[in-house]
C-alpha cells in the first residue's frame, strides 16, 4: 500500500539527503488488574527531532550495542525479521545490536532494566518482539530506521523502582492506558503503531513473535507500507 503520509507531506527531497541512522525503541506492557498500560515519555522541548512529542523509550545503535554478548538469544522469529531487508550487509551481530539498544535506551531514559536484575548482568532479549520498522523520509532534521519492538512489562527487575531522576532526554515518563495515551501530543507514527498494538491488547495479549512486522518508508516521493515475515 502506498500513500502521501500527512506527517512528512511537504518535505523537501534533495539530492543530498541524510542517511538513517538506525535505531531501535521499545513500547512495553504492563498488564494485571485493568486496562494494559504502556510506557510513555514527552521529548523534551530543546531536541531538535520531535520536541515535546510523547514516544516510547529509544534511540540510536551505538557500535557498542553490537559488542554485548546476550544472556539468552532472541527468539529465531525476531532475529530473522530483523535481518531481513537489513540495509547494508546483514549480520546478527547487528541485529543482536538493535535489539540490545532498545534494551540500553530504556536504562539510560527511563532508569527500567530489561531482561536482567543487573545493569552489569548479560541481557535476556528472548523477549523482545520486532513489530513494526520505519525509515524517516529525507528532508528532515534527522533520519532514523527505526525498529520497534514490543515486550511485556514483566520482563523488568525493577518495574517499580526506576532509576530515573527526571533529567534525562524523556521527561513525565508514565504508565498509561490507551484512552490515557490518546490525549497525548504523539508523532503519527507512534499512533500507527499504537494502533497496529490494540487489537492484540484487547484480546488480552500481546503480539506473538512470529507476527509480520510492519515496515514503512519513503520510496520517491509516496510513502509505502509493506510487511516484513519471519519466513524465508
Amino acid at each position: 500500500m502506498s500513500y502521501d503520509h500527512p506527517e512528512f507531506a511537504g518535505s523537501k527531497v534533495h539530492a543530498k539527503v541524510l542517511k538513517p541512522k538506525d535505531s531501535a525503541t521499545l513500547m512495553l506492557v504492563r498488564r494485571g488488574t485493568g486496562a494494559p498500560r504502556i510506557l510513555m515519555g514527552q521529548r523534551a522541548q530543546g531536541h531538535a527531532f520531535m520536541p515535546n512529542k510523547y514516544v516510547f523509550p529509544g534511540g540510536r545503535l551505538d557500535a557498542a550495542d553490537c559488542r554485548v554478548k546476550p544472556g539468552r538469544d532472541l527468539h529465531p522469529a525476531t532475529l530473522a525479521k530483523l535481518l531481513h531487508r537489513m540495509r547494508g550487509k546483514p549480520t546478527e551481530t547487528r541485529a543482536r545490536g538493535l535489539a540490545y539498544a532498545a534494551v540500553r535506551e530504556t536504562w539510560e531514559e527511563a532508569g527500567l532494566l530489561f531482561g536482567r536484575a543487573r545493569l552489569e548482568d548479560a541481557p535476556d532479549l528472548s523477549g523482545l518482539t520486532l513489530f513494526m520498522r520505519a525509515i524517516t523520509p529525507p528532508g528532515r532534521t534527522r533520519r532514523y530506521d527505526s525498529r520497534f519492538f514490543v515486550a511485556d512489562a514483566e520482563n523488568l527487575s525493577n518495574i517499580d523502582q526506576p532509576h530515573h531522576d527526571g533529567g534525562g532526554e524523556l521527561l513525565t515518563l508514565s504508565w498509561l492506558t490507551l484512552d490515557e495515551i490518546a490525549s497525548l501530543d504523539l508523532p503519527l507514527i507512534t499512533i500507527d503503531a499504537l494502533k497496529r498494538l490494540k487489537p492484540f491488547l484487547d484480546q488480552g495479549r500481546l503480539p506473538p513473535q512470529d507476527c509480520a512486522a510492519s515496515f514503512q518508508y519513503y520510496r520517491g516521493k509516496t510513502w509505502v507500507e509493506d510487511e516484513i515475515s519471519p519466513a524465508p
